[in-house]
């Protein structure tokens, strides 16, 4: 659930990485959210509701995907690429720092590449 909310305090952050785990834990909590949405408009006879929660995820969903993206080292361009953007959200990261920034899973991996002065 912290991935969640985390990915919702980035709501409009397209640059940066974010771990599979971000990525993935985002995808259920807000593939569930929208079940339960759907079901309960689908019991009130509207189909509101998930609507709504759709619109509201749009940017967070395409902001977490595109830092999904930078983590495995290619361009944010690549979610629209529906089968090979799949891939590379179940790839692991690269480790270390990349082109996009230091790695989320181990920061004190740029401490260590770092020579003393």
């Amino acid at each position: 659930m912290n991935y969640f909310i985390a990915a919702f305090k980035k709501y409009a952050v397209f640059n940066g990485r974010a771990r599979r785990s971000e990525y993935w834990y985002f995808f259920l909590f807000n593939i569930i959210i929208s079940f339960v949405l759907g079901f309960i408009g689908g019991a009130m006879g509207n189909a509101y509701l998930q609507v709504i929660w759709a619109l509201a995820t749009l940017i967070p969903n395409i902001a977490v995907g595109v830092r999904r993206m930078h983590d495995v080292n290619k361009s944010g361009w690549f979610i629209l690429i529906p089968i090979y953007s799949l891939i590379l959200a179940c790839t692991p990261g690269t480790t270390g720092p990349n082109d996009y920034g230091e790695d989320p899973k181990n920061p004190e991996f740029e401490e260590f590449l770092q020579t003393p002065e």
